[in-house]
């Protein structure tokens, strides 16, 4: 749908977020839509599954907006209301379309966040942003995805990280590729937590009852700590 300001939003996000929305252009020349949620210097960027939507991240990204966080999260290219294209390569650069507009509304600092590819593409996109990176969430992430890869970046991002999968994911091909990802990162604060719902990405969260909801506490506080770390 439209939104009163003209810009596209997919119709999973929340009729009060809708004025939130906001149109980003990547490097390449693909428009994407994006929520900007909060204010301030202290970023957190927010990237979605490939296949899923926006909407993954809303619920977090709006608590931690109330925190005083200043939040993107971009809609990645064939992905809701975002444009599409002939092919589904560089998605590293909407990963950087979400930094730059972080950037522009007077972040200083950002803390990286993604599910599946979205986490891969955020820490291949934060190695050479000019924010201050803070810290590092990858939710059942491969090493590799869609041209992207991540190892190359956790041997240069001494941030805290936090990485989550579930066993059960793919019969552990996931889980597989996610310890590959924590085998090569240099962050002296590294976690690896191991969730058994066998739920993929944001749907451990979502999906999962009790221990979804303890596992998004769990994202929140690591956001939080890891800046508190950072000061």
């Amino acid at each position: 749908m439209r939104t009163d300001r003209g810009y596209l939003v997919n119709t999973c996000v929340p009729e009060d977020l809708r004025s939130k929305a906001t149109t980003l252009t990547t490097g390449d020349g693909v428009r994407l839509s994006a929520l900007v949620l909060g204010e301030g210097p202290d970023g957190v960027l927010l990237d979605h599954e490939q296949g899923y939507s926006i909407c993954s991240f809303v619920d977090i990204g709006r608590q931690l907006a109330k925190r005083g966080y200043h939040v993107v999260i971009p809609e990645y290219r064939n992905h809701g209301a975002s444009q599409r294209t002939a092919v589904n390569e560089n998605v590293d650069r909407d990963a950087r379309a979400g930094l730059a507009e972080l950037r522009r509304v007077g972040a200083k600092r950002v803390f990286l966040a993604g599910a599946s590819c979205g986490g891969t593409t955020a820490a291949v996109a934060g190695v050479d942003t000019p924010l201050r990176v803070v810290g590092l969430l990858m939710m059942s992430s491969p090493a590799r995805c869609i041209g992207a890869d991540a190892v190359p970046a956790v041997r240069k991002l001494r941030v805290p990280t936090l990485l989550v999968v579930s066993p059960g994911d793919m019969q552990g091909a996931v889980e597989k590729q996610v310890r590959e990802v924590h085998a090569a990162s240099v962050a002296r604060k590294k976690e690896l937590v191991i969730d058994e719902s066998g739920y993929h990405g944001t749907d451990m969260i979502k999906r999962a009852g009790a221990s979804g909801a303890a596992l998004r506490e769990r994202v929140i506080r690591f956001v939080v700590d890891s800046y508190a770390a950072a000061r």
